[in-house]
């Protein structure tokens, strides 16, 4: 059997839920509730299997055109999220750290992410970051206007200081990103970092993706040759 080489950062675009839900003949909130239950197993399997980061994409700065009775229940759910599971990860080593432009969020929900990061800043094992009112080219922009913002000059600008600006800094850029539910595309997720990222597609819907088709995923990222431009 062909050894795992485990990526240090994977990256998971959380797609599906609401099909999901749509199969089961349940509303779909059913289905954002058992996609949020699956960041708990799929964050333990990649501990597990030694992965350094784990980032999930699970609210876009786009996801703000839903109908709003569906936003509210995405913002209250991640603080139940918060409240119910934030032990579970501080047992388990893991630091949660959120991507995003925090300050749109609903006050109790923003709350709820800083003191998530708090409480869990010292933990090793694994890092969760959840991309959280985030878009790949609004953190661009982001990220240059801090740098505006510091004074840099114009021949100061390399691809160095615009990593140390984005969201991610001091993170490592992603080694596998996975799309579950079928769609083959980015959807504005870490477009800067995903520059020599592998990526992997399945139709599996994120609650139903498990631990099994995690290893899957790195199978494929291990025959994959990763070359930069080289030979």
């Amino acid at each position: 059997m062909t050894e795992l080489k485990i990526p240090n950062h994977i990256a998971i675009v959380l797609d599906g839920n609401g099909r999901w839900a749509k199969k089961q003949n349940r509303p779909r909130t059913s289905g954002h509730k058992e996609g949020a239950e699956n960041v708990i197993r799929i964050a333990k399997s990649c501990k597990k299997f030694g992965v350094d980061t784990l980032t999930l994409y699970a609210f876009s700065t786009e996801n703000w055109k839903r109908p709003a009775s569906e936003v509210g229940f995405l913002m209250d759910l991640l603080i139940k999220f918060v409240n119910t599971k934030l032990k579970e990860l501080i047992e388990e080593d893991c630091s949660l750290n959120f991507l995003g432009d925090l300050s749109k969020l609903p006050a109790k929900t923003k709350e709820a992410c800083f003191d998530a990061i708090e409480k869990t800043k010292d933990n090793k094992s694994l890092v969760v970051n959840i991309a959280l009112n985030y878009g790949g080219r609004d953190e661009i922009v982001h990220a240059f206007k801090e740098i505006i913002k510091k004074g840099y000059a114009i021949d100061d600008i390399t691809e160095e200081l615009i990593s140390d600006n984005l969201y991610t800094r001091g993170q490592s850029d992603p080694d596998l990103l996975i799309r579950p539910g079928g769609e083959i595309r980015l959807s504005n997720f870490l477009i800067y970092q995903l520059a020599y990222t592998e990526l992997y597609f399945t139709d599996v819907l994120w609650p139903d993706f498990t631990e099994d088709d995690l290893r899957e995923a790195i199978l494929a990222f291990t025959k994959r040759d990763r070359r930069y431009g080289g030979l």
